[in-house]
């Protein structure tokens, strides 16, 4: 679980908590949502971040694996909402980062 500080542009903040299975879910509806952003007709074209791929391993291996991912999961945040508004404010990246009931107890580990 990554534990993320969003500033709104109002000036408040919250904190979430996202599993990397989250992330690849939003990945996967941006893809679809703006395929020519996606690179997916011409590659040179593509301005929607990569995001690291899933990665098989064992259950002992869960915390290297999340540790490994940190920085490109901060950086993938942060050109997301650098990308032009009609992507940055799109209603699945708003969704993404707001307050969820899970959020308000977030796990204890």
């Amino acid at each position: 679980v990554y534990i993320i500080k969003v500033t709104w542009s109002s000036g408040g903040t919250e904190v979430i908590y996202r599993r990397y299975s989250k992330f690849f879910d939003l990945q996967m509806q941006m893809l679809d949502k703006f395929p020519m952003e996606g690179g997916q007709k011409d590659p040179k074209q593509r301005i929607i971040p990569f995001l690291p791929g899933k990665i098989l391993f064992r259950r002992s291996h869960i915390r290297d694996v999340a540790v490994k991912r940190l920085i490109p999961i901060d950086e993938y945040c942060k050109a997301l909402i650098q990308l032009p508004p009609y992507i940055s404010q799109c209603e699945e990246v708003l969704q993404f980062f707001e307050t969820r009931p899970d959020d308000l107890a977030p796990p204890k580990e």
